[in-house]
């Protein structure tokens, strides 16, 4: 009687270590598992351009179908923030509606890193007006003195007497940037001509969009994409054509006949490998592009 209670009181003890042997196993796997879901998964940082952070998220959207097993992060703040990120690794990806300029570069070179030059994408820039201003066409000289302060009331351009509210982007948006080196100073890199001290400098692209549709007197400038109906476009001629008006679109932007458009940059900290070398082969696709397309851009050959 003996024997057959310490038999089954052994059993019972062989079944719970056996049980308990299982369970810590079973805990194993699972930490296992999870370990290598996190392995799996990978991460790239991408932050910048104000002007390209839509097309940025739309495209960070799109990637999760090709490749679950990456995730990407984007954020704006300005061209200029994007380059200060990646200078200081803190990103993988940066951002700018402008070219990095040497002084970034240097600091890039002196942090040790060997920055990467990307054409993601071609942007035109929209003059836009108040629906209610009856000018519709400016040359591009007209534009720089309004922006310069020289000419101060659109009556001067066959407008009604109103006063001038001037509207720019601030100035670490690389949008402001090349409005100022474009069009403020007619391409010349030896002027130095700056915007009037008057001009409002707002923070986003939409805040541009919403002043300009709610002030009669505005005049601003914004990425075509971000274009809205509640605002009107103007047509800009030329230094070389000041007689030949063009309105801003994809079309005029390919064959070069709208004078204010630009590339748009992705910039990373070396030659790209891996996960980010992967990603930006895919935003040079063709279903990547065609991303670009629908958002209002103008896709690279």
């Amino acid at each position: 009687m003996r024997r057959s209670r310490f038999l089954i009181l052994f059993s019972f003890a062989c079944a719970f270590f056996i049980g308990l042997a299982s369970a810590c196993t079973a805990g194993n796997d699972t930490t296992a598992d999870s370990a290598t879901t996190t392995q799996s998964t990978s991460y790239i940082e991408n932050k910048g351009s104000d002007t390209i952070v839509n097309l940025a998220l739309a495209w960070a959207e799109a990637y999760q179908t090709v490749d679950p097993n990456v995730s990407i992060s984007v954020t704006g703040g300005g061209s200029g923030t994007g380059i200060t990120a990646l200078v200081n690794k803190t990103v993988d990806i940066a951002n700018a509606s402008r070219q990095i300029k040497p002084e970034e570069l240097a600091a890039a070179q002196a942090a040790g890193l060997n920055p990467q030059e990307f054409v993601i994408a071609r942007d035109a820039i929209a003059v836009i007006v108040n629906p209610e201003n009856p000018v519709d066409e400016l040359t591009l000289e007209q534009l720089s003195q309004i922006y310069s302060g020289e000419i101060n009331n659109w009556s001067e351009l066959g407008g009604e007497d109103r006063p001038i509210v001037r509207l720019s982007r601030e100035t670490n948006s690389g949008t402001h940037v090349y409005f100022l080196e474009a069009v403020v100073r007619l391409g010349n890199s030896d002027d130095t001509t700056i915007f009037s001290s008057d001009t409002l400098l707002l923070p986003s692209s939409e805040g541009i969009i919403a002043e300009v549709r709610d002030n009669p007197n505005a005049i601003g400038y914004d990425g075509l994409g971000y274009v809205t109906s509640e605002v009107k476009l103007v047509a800009i001629s030329s230094l070389e054509m000041p007689d030949n008006y063009v309105l801003p679109s994809a079309a005029t932007v390919s064959d070069n006949s709208y004078v204010i458009s630009r590339s748009l940059y992705m910039y990373t900290q070396d030659v790209p490998t891996g996960v980010v070398k992967e990603y930006l082969d895919w935003i040079l696709s063709p279903e990547a592009q065609q991303i670009a397309t629908d958002l209002g851009f103008v896709p690279v050959e």
